[in-house]
């Protein structure tokens, strides 16, 4: 059985602000698929509820001054079947297939799932190697965060208790870029992550360098970026043993602990090794896109 609390539907984003901004110990309220859960296990009491999902200010995915901008109300579901997201975050939308099971993305919410807090948010290390920020407004002010300093601990992150998040905001891959997510979890489906790795391959008709991406999932007490493996790829060419190196030097930068899910050692191979596929995979892949470009403009 739940808590009792009130529970308020504002028909706009200034009323909802405004509600933020007047009422204490008030919680947002989109999907509800992790929040809902903590209500009745008593671990959250809030003495009111804000239902923000149904806002239109909250809804949409569009492109604005070279970025991809998704309302935080927009559902895993939506950004799963969504064109603009297959074409610019394929990333993240391979995430959003192996995202719960089909009833909880028709309800849970991507502003949700980072606001929340989890190390194991299935969208986090996705739109990490995209460099999202994150979007906050309360009734008097509005700024935007970069994802990787958005959540700063276990169900923690920099939004003030009066703020919403409103917006996942990423700059447009340039194009030719490729990115791949895996997931490895108890089982195949509705099953939390026992961790998750995401890569992305920023490709460049310059002659400069590729740019690469790695993102960790439910190895540290945030979601992560493999800085060092990064600073690596940036400078050497993406050779099969540049790569182990580097695969090696994202696992290093986890903080994995023992638990249920697995050990802290399986999911520090576990790693390595999904690192050192994907990123053979995008190489592979990439050089495979240019030499076919390349006799297509020959041709």
């Amino acid at each position: 059985m739940l808590p009792q609390f009130k529970f308020l539907m504002p028909k706009t984003l200034p009323e909802a602000l405004e509600m933020m901004d007047e009422i204490s110990r008030v919680i947002p309220l989109a999907g509800g698929t992790s929040l809902l859960v903590d209500l009745r296990g008593r671990l959250s009491h809030p003495h009111t509820l804000i239902n923000i999902g149904g806002l239109d200010e909250l809804r949409g995915i569009r492109i604005e001054e070279g970025y991809v901008v998704v309302g935080s109300a927009v559902t895993i579901a939506d950004l799963k079947r969504n064109v603009l997201i297959a074409k610019h975050g394929q990333v993240l939308q391979q995430a959003t297939t192996v995202f719960a099971n089909p009833l909880v993305r028709n309800r849970a919410t991507i502003g949700g799932n980072l606001a929340y807090g989890s190390p194991a948010a299935d969208t986090a290390p996705p739109l990490l190697v995209l460099d999202a920020e994150v979007e906050l407004m309360s009734k008097d002010t509005r700024r935007t965060i970069p994802l990787k300093e958005f959540i700063t601990g276990v169900r923690k992150t920099v939004c003030h208790p009066r703020e919403l998040v409103t917006a996942i905001r990423w700059p447009i891959p340039p194009e030719g870029s490729v990115g791949a997510f895996r997931k490895l979890g108890l089982r195949k489906a509705d099953a939390i992550s026992v961790l998750s790795v995401a890569v992305m391959l920023h490709c460049k008709d310059t002659g400069d360098r590729d740019q690469v991406r790695i993102a960790l999932g439910a190895v540290a007490p945030i979601p992560i970026r493999a800085a060092a493996a990064e600073e690596l790829l940036d400078r050497e060419p993406l050779t099969p043993e540049v790569i182990a190196r580097a695969a090696q030097l994202a696992s290093e930068a986890t903080q994995a602990i023992g638990d249920i899910r697995g050990s802290a050692a399986y999911r520090r191979r576990v790693i390595t090794a999904l690192v050192q596929r994907l990123l053979t995979n995008l190489a592979k892949g990439a050089k495979e896109k240019k030499r076919n470009e390349s006799k297509g403009n020959h041709s």
